[in-house]
């Protein structure tokens, strides 16, 4: 059985913790885009920051990878249970770095 998108968005929240609101769209390509916002930060202006990214990869774990980054660089006690898969998401990170071709040097 697949998760309705409002049992996805409630999984996600409690996995996210206490400083995390969590709602998922769906997307230009019909697939589901997860927004986590953090209650106690501010982006730009009044705006709460957000591990949503314009353009870039917003599933579930993409989203998630980097609200455990958030938390644990911006709020490092709080407690969360995705903080559980810190060391998976920084290996993560690694990898997707490692993947991206080096630009050339300029002169």
């Amino acid at each position: 059985m697949v998760a309705s998108r409002s049992a996805r968005e409630r999984k996600a929240a409690a996995q996210a913790g206490p400083l995390a609101r969590v709602r998922i769209e769906v997307g230009a390509q019909e697939q589901f885009v997860y927004k986590i916002s953090c209650t106690e930060c501010r982006a730009k202006g009044d705006r709460a920051w957000s591990a949503y990214r314009p353009g870039e990869d917003n599933g579930f774990m993409a989203a998630m990878d980097r609200w455990t980054f958030h938390l644990s660089e911006r709020h490092p006690g709080s407690d969360a249970p995705c903080l559980e898969f810190l060391a998976a998401a920084q290996q993560r990170l690694h990898e997707r770095r490692s993947a991206r071709p080096i630009p050339p040097a300029q002169d």
